[in-house]
């Protein structure tokens, strides 16, 4: 990479305004690996579970909806996404089956609920077909399908109304909620190789990371890395500073500087950072960009578990106090130590089979009461997520004893 110089790039177009609601409560019915769920939503979720349990499988419900609501988006993109109805519909539910979104979300004083609900198959030609959508607002109904268009011509049942601008007026913030859930899936290897990425994953896991900092208005911009700078300094030995250059070709970069280099000036771009450099700096600037919902999956991989012990909290404080909500997937028993968690704000996902079940962990009488007796959320709520017999798997080479 050529010689650094300083860059200053205009923002292009903002993210979508989140209003002041909240989730409150997620439905799903044969959805993925879950025939059914529902469970409340509080301003943080955290969920544990074995690999392959649907703890991806779960935040995806709230991806769907991020994908409905946004201007590219619709169910037609949202199924896409995901290869079709075969590969979302749970495998235990009949091929015939439909699969149902439903959330209800509450305004951030407590004031107006609202519900939105969404089933979806395919007709006979395996395109995109919403069977119900539903609006209310406190218990009033706003919008209720099939209505008399989607009787009288099928093609209106392609496409919800959510995604159309002149029928989502009277619920236009439940779109706007929607659209502003944020995942944080920066990959710290995308990240340096934007070019080795392949088609949407490109943008998904972090190939425009560098890009879309470079395009913050420079106030923000600055404001947000001096935050992560001294973040950094905390979490990262011999880190001095954080900044923003270009090579000689005008291609912007993240720049930093750590105090044990021989050359006291010298800066290095992105693709000399550590992993656990660039998922933090993801992770902080993500949350402090965001203006709804932020969806997390494992923060804790490439770091320290010190670090991660803090991280619950540290994200918290990057939202920088805005009314966006925390949703958490993690193996982590070090996040799970932070004793602000609550046994309110953990989901327990357990497989049955074929299908898996999510369990709030306030609800499991053996858990609260290792909580009431000193334990942590950590001690008492991990060991039943665990699988079976895992000692097993030192003797790997011994066909008959693993199996």
């Amino acid at each position: 990479m050529g010689a650094f110089i300083a860059v200053d790039v205009d923002a292009t177009e903002g993210q979508a305004v989140a209003s002041n609601l909240r989730f409150r409560r997620l439905r799903l019915r044969n959805w993925k690996n879950f025939r059914d769920v529902d469970v409340a939503v509080h301003d943080r979720m955290f969920l544990l579970g074995a690999n392959g349990s649907g703890k991806s499988n779960l935040l995806d419900a709230f991806r769907f909806l991020r994908d409905l609501a946004l201007p590219s988006g619709g169910l037609n993109a949202a199924m896409a996404r995901r290869n079709g109805l075969d590969a979302i519909r749970c495998l235990a539910a009949p091929r015939d089956a439909e699969v149902g979104i439903d959330v209800e979300v509450e305004d951030e004083d407590g004031g107006s609920r609202w519900r939105y609900a969404l089933s979806f198959g395919q007709d006979r030609q395996r395109r995109p077909c919403v069977q119900t959508e539903h609006v209310s607002r406190d218990g009033r109904t706003i919008l209720d399908r099939p209505d008399v268009d989607d009787r009288s011509n099928r093609a209106f049942t392609q496409q919800t109304h959510l995604e159309q601008v002149s029928r989502r007026a009277s619920f236009h913030c439940l779109q706007e909620l929607f659209a502003s859930i944020q995942p944080a899936d920066l990959l710290p290897q995308v990240v340096r190789e934007p070019d080795g990425a392949v088609g949407g994953l490109h943008h998904r896991y972090g190939g425009h990371f560098v890009q879309d900092i470079a395009r913050t208005p420079p106030d923000e911009r600055d404001v947000n890395l001096k935050r992560i700078e001294k973040a950094l300094r905390i979490a990262i030995p011999y880190f001095e500073s954080l900044g923003l250059a270009s090579d000689s070709g005008g291609v912007p970069h993240l720049a930093a500087r750590s105090t044990h280099w021989r050359d006291s000036n010298a800066l290095q771009a992105e693709e000399q950072f550590s992993d656990g450099m660039l998922r933090l700096i993801g992770l902080f600037w993500t949350a402090m960009k965001s203006t709804g919902p932020l969806l997390v999956e494992e923060p804790e991989l490439y770091l320290h578990p010190d670090v991660v012990r803090m991280l619950a909290q540290a994200l918290d404080s990057a939202q920088l106090g805005k009314s966006g909500q925390l949703f958490v997937s993690t193996h982590s028993p070090n996040l799970m130590w932070d004793e602000e968690i609550g046994l309110d704000e953990t989901l327990l996902l357990l497989t049955d089979g074929e299908v898996a079940q999510a369990v709030a962990a306030e609800s499991v009488e053996q858990v609260c009461l290792l909580v009431e007796g000193g334990s942590s959320v950590a001690e008492a709520a991990m060991p039943r997520t665990q699988p079976n017999g895992t000692w097993r798997l030192a003797l790997f080479a011994d066909a008959e004893a693993i199996s």
